[in-house]
């Protein structure tokens, strides 16, 4: 195992990392310098002392190689509680935006409700329970996305030598469908919402952008205006296949609702760099929203329980009634595949049912001579 020595930019201190070669990501800085011209007893201990921590490293970094494939955990790694090995895994894998990883962590730890958890504790038993624990507390695909992320971790550990077989390998990871179907809005209702007036203009004026853009709350909430580019949104939302941010070309009155906020902040006003920092919309917190909107929602004389994220399942059931295809509709939420959009954004209650059936012929072709009719009696 090299360790590999460099100069700083002033060339007064030597920094240190491991050389395992030239490609990408295989000379990690050890965070380890010593002084090459030490001035005084201070710097002279601080390079002895750097000295003695590099040999270590060292030794670590050999042991580790050495253990590779023999199931072996080296003193130095292994982690006796659980949550640290758990703490460790979500600090080195957790992405923005995707708070699945992080939120299985504190649930995990709401669950076993103690600071300790050795290894050793983790069964199949316990990870059941765990699972059931979830599937009590969360509807949706909640419970699912959580445990997901719980049995990445088992794996990783399994993979370190922790367990000699993952305790999660025959529990699969569940969703749990909500009893109670979440409400949509109509085309109808989206005009009785832009007529009726809102304690609060701000949410008023942010949700029927989320109503026109399919944005959530978390989207909406955080939106700035260097995330607009002429009638264009860039999203937060990222596409796997070309990293690239999806881009939302915006309705006519989600443009409006953008004009009005500018012109009821000053945004002509404000110095352009600030201006690309701010925050399009002030909202309260999620839950104070839901409630102002709640009631804007029974003011403008439309029965139904509404959310925001009522907002997003709306702008898909409405674009899927004009017969605007799956792809297009998932790519416009920020989904890579049709699945969510055929599974969960669709169209569970019947619209206009009596439509519907009066497709079916009219009484016109009935047949007016009853003696065509044989009576089955």
């Amino acid at each position: 195992m090299n360790i590999g020595e460099r100069l700083n930019n002033k060339g007064d201190k030597i920094l240190y990392f491991f050389d395992n070669g030239r490609g990408k990501g295989q000379r990690g800085s050890l965070g380890l310098f010593t002084y090459v011209k030490p001035k005084d007893a201070l710097q002279r201990n601080h390079n002895k002392e750097t000295i003695a921590i590099l040999e270590v490293k060292r030794g670590q970094a050999i042991i580790d190689q050495q253990a590779t494939g023999t199931g072996y955990i080296p003193s130095h790694k292994f982690k006796a509680n659980f949550l640290d090995y758990y703490e460790e895994y979500v600090q080195t894998h957790k992405r923005k935006r995707n708070r699945h990883l992080q939120n299985s962590l504190k649930h995990f730890k709401t669950f076993i409700n103690r600071k300790f958890i050795s290894p050793i504790e983790i069964s199949e038993n316990f990870c059941k329970s765990f699972r059931r624990y979830l599937l009590d507390n969360f509807n949706g695909e909640t419970p699912l996305n959580y445990f997901a992320r719980f049995k990445w971790v088992v794996d990783a550990a399994k993979s370190d030598g922790y367990f000699k077989e993952a305790p999660t390998k025959e529990i699969a990871a569940q969703s749990n469908p909500s009893a109670s179907l979440k409400e949509n809005l109509e085309a109808d209702e989206y005009l009785k919402l832009l007529k009726s007036p809102c304690v609060n203009q701000q949410i008023k004026t942010a949700f029927l952008f989320s109503c026109y853009t399919g944005l959530r709350w978390v989207d909406v909430k955080t939106l700035r205006w260097q995330q607009l580019k002429g009638n264009n949104l860039v999203t937060r939302i990222i596409q796997k296949k070309t990293g690239r941010p999806v881009v939302l070309t915006l309705h006519p009155i989600a443009e409006d609702i953008l004009n009005e906020q500018a012109a009821l902040n000053n945004m002509d006003l404000v110095h352009e760099p600030d201006r690309q920092k701010k925050l399009v919309f002030q909202l309260p917190s999620q839950d104070g929203s839901n409630k102002t909107l709640q009631n804007w929602i029974i003011a403008a004389g439309i029965n139904k329980h509404i959310t925001w994220s009522c907002a997003r399942l709306s702008f898909s059931i409405l674009l899927q009634d004009k017969r605007v295809d799956d792809a297009t509709v998932a790519y416009l939420m920020g989904h890579t595949t049709t699945e969510q959009v055929q599974r969960t954004y669709k169209r569970h209650r019947p619209h206009q049912p009596m439509e519907a059936i009066m497709t079916l012929p009219h009484k016109d072709n009935w047949k007016k001579d009853s003696t065509t009719i044989n009576p089955i009696y």
